[in-house]
């Protein structure tokens, strides 16, 4: 059975740019990857491939008979596969019921755990949400945050459980009990080539300087908003102007106020220090 690699990720933390850079590194092509087909497995939550699977319509079910049901639907994607699967995930690790976490560790070859400044999160969170800042804030301070999960509409995916981010990222580098790798977004901005390079090594495969090179290039973020541009992005939510945005590190200076910097840094200093977002006195780093 093949296994497979958890891209996983709070929104807004450069997951989409991992997805593409391993698709224009395995691919090894002279021209640069549609942003739009990326050449990895389905995104976690993705209510088609659990109708597939499964064979029920995931509207035909609670949300807590979906979630019991998860486990096997990533298991059926593994025995169907012929090498590893890289998979985009936003929930948190959690549990189908008290035996079975959602992502078995039966077919989990390691965890990328893909990690950005709750500061700069907050801010592009809201923008790809269409919402004010304020209340980003707040959704991300909560312990019982969760996506796509009202009732009165059917959404393309299933409910997620993103918890707060320090509950998202603790759950995933601390209780997950999987094999992780942790990769903050501000390395992937500033040393690229030995953050690409690492991620590649990780997860599996060969690593050749010359492809991590030009599937680097293919990956620019200058080049994936050019491409959104002419095509449109798939991920991209119908009140947001575009998902890839601006990408920068630090724009948080420049959108929250004072007060929704403290509520944020009152709520995740703990793991924003252990991840050098803030100095030891609570200054931020980026």
């Amino acid at each position: 059975m093949a296994s497979i690699v958890w891209l996983a990720s709070y929104p807004k933390s450069g997951n989409t740019w991992v997805r593409v850079f391993l698709t224009n590194y395995r691919r090894a092509s002279d021209v640069p990857a549609d942003i739009n087909e990326p050449e990895d497995g389905p995104i976690a939550s993705a209510r088609h491939t659990f109708d597939e699977f499964t064979g029920v319509k995931a509207s035909d079910l609670t949300p807590e008979e979906i979630e019991h049901c998860r486990p096997q639907v990533y298991r059926h994607l593994a025995a169907e596969s012929r090498e590893t699967l890289f998979v985009k995930v936003h929930d948190a690790f959690t549990w189908a019921d008290a035996s079975e976490p959602h992502f078995p560790p039966d077919v989990t070859a390691g965890v990328l755990s893909i990690l950005r400044n709750p500061l700069d999160v907050a801010v592009s969170f809201a923008h790809h949400s269409g919402i004010a800042v304020e209340p980003m804030v707040g959704r991300m301070c909560r312990e019982d945050y969760t996506l796509s999960s009202h009732s009165d509409r059917l959404h393309e995916q299933l409910r997620q459980k993103l918890l707060s981010w320090s509950g998202h990222v603790c759950s995933w580098v601390d209780a997950s009990g999987l094999r992780v790798h942790a990769v903050r977004y501000e390395d992937m901005v500033g040393d690229p080539l030995a953050t690409f390079t690492a991620i590649v090594q990780f997860v599996g495969l060969t690593v050749e300087p010359l492809r991590v090179a030009t599937a680097l290039g293919f990956s620019r973020f200058d080049q994936l908003q050019l491409q959104e541009r002419d095509k449109g992005s798939r991920e991209r939510w119908p009140k947001a102007a575009s998902f890839f945005r601006k990408g920068l590190v630090g724009d948080w200076r420049n959108a929250l106020t004072p007060e929704h910097v403290r509520r944020l840094i009152d709520a995740h200093g703990d793991v924003m220090r252990r991840f050098a977002y803030l100095t030891d006195d609570g200054v931020p780093v980026y």
